[in-house]
């Protein structure tokens, strides 16, 4: 077991590596660059800049050396964890997305949980009690849920709140703790707004689980080791909960690697639509902007991100199914 797990830590240093280079490479492949941007903004506002000023920004930026120049000069600072000047935003990437990436793992664990705490339970039902009433009404429930898109019920839920509440639901703080420094009141604030985007995002979600795990448990109630611990006289309930469960767990625990990334870039609109500050609006924002170092830093934490969750979810499929070990 030891021996696996240094295995998978050497195999997810070597993973980071390489996509600290691919995602700074697919970053670059667009025509253009951030200047070339800047240019095309100014323009647009009827400002003009001169040739001497954009070469001049390129030597600033170093955006006029070679890829791999860049490269190395950039992935040394961020060993040193420096991840360079945001260009469109004129300041340092690492203060620019701190708070960001902190209410997006905030909003992503509340996701997750939601998600998990309404869908298993109602996949575990569905499952036992296969063609009840209850079984077919969380069947109808999950297939809505699933074709719903998240921002549009975010809209909905946006105006109904406004229209029967005279209440605005947008963003992830109270007008007065947007800007100020965390607190006891801030976090509360936080709390506060957080069951509403964490139930959008959980909708679709939690629709998907359910009719996962009620697939997973009834091939798993329908194997012979099931019946004979029904043989031995052990009620349903320890039957289901001492094998079928932590076996149908496993798609699950899995995944667990790709929740963070898939909250950011799947909730891209919701987020745009909630107002919400989170990585995913900025993100966007950078590549329309070509600002390579902050969509490069971004893109690295989420792959570092999923890294070390694909990692917990290899240890955690252990300790489940001993058939892995």
């Amino acid at each position: 077991m030891y021996r696996y797990i240094i295995h998978r830590l050497v195999m997810a240093l070597f993973t980071i590596v390489l996509i600290s280079v691919l995602s700074f490479v697919i970053i670059q492949l667009p025509p253009g660059d951030y200047v070339n941007s800047y240019i095309a903004e100014q323009e647009a506002s009827g400002a003009l800049l001169s040739a001497e000023e954009a070469e001049s920004l390129r030597d600033q930026y170093g955006l006029n050396q070679p890829v791999w120049v860049q490269y190395a000069k950039w992935i040394s600072r961020v060993v040193r964890g420096d991840m360079g000047m945001s260009m469109e935003w004129n300041r340092p990437v690492t203060s620019l997305i701190g708070e960001r990436m902190t209410l997006t793992i905030v909003l992503t664990l509340a996701t997750v949980l939601l998600t998990w705490a309404l869908a298993l339970p109602i996949g575990v039902y569905s499952a036992v009690k296969q063609y009840s009433a209850f079984d077919y009404i969380f069947t109808f429930i999950g297939f809505i849920g699933l074709a719903v898109p998240n921002f549009l019920l975010a809209l909905i839920t946006m105006y109904f709140s406004y229209v029967w509440f005279d209440a605005s639901i947008g963003g992830l703080f109270s007008p007065e703790h947007v800007s100020a420094p965390w607190s006891i009141a801030r976090t509360w604030d936080l709390m506060k707004h957080l069951p509403v985007p964490a139930l959008i995002l959980a909708t679709s979600g939690t629709a998907e689980v359910v009719r996962v795990m009620r697939a997973n448990l009834l091939d798993e109630l329908g194997k012979p080791y099931v019946t004979a611990a029904r043989a031995k006289g052990l009620s349903d309930w320890q039957v289901i909960r001492r094998h079928p469960v932590r076996v149908a767990l496993n798609p699950f625990v899995s995944t667990i690697g790709y929740i963070l990334p898939y909250i950011v870039s799947g909730s891209i609109i919701v987020s745009l639509v909630l107002g919400l500050p989170t990585v995913g609006p900025l993100l966007l924002r950078a590549l329309i902007a070509q600002d390579m170092f902050l969509a490069g830093a971004i893109v690295l934490l989420l792959g570092v991100l999923t890294v070390i969750g694909t990692f917990i979810s290899d240890v955690l499929l252990m300790w489940l199914d001993p058939r892995v070990r």
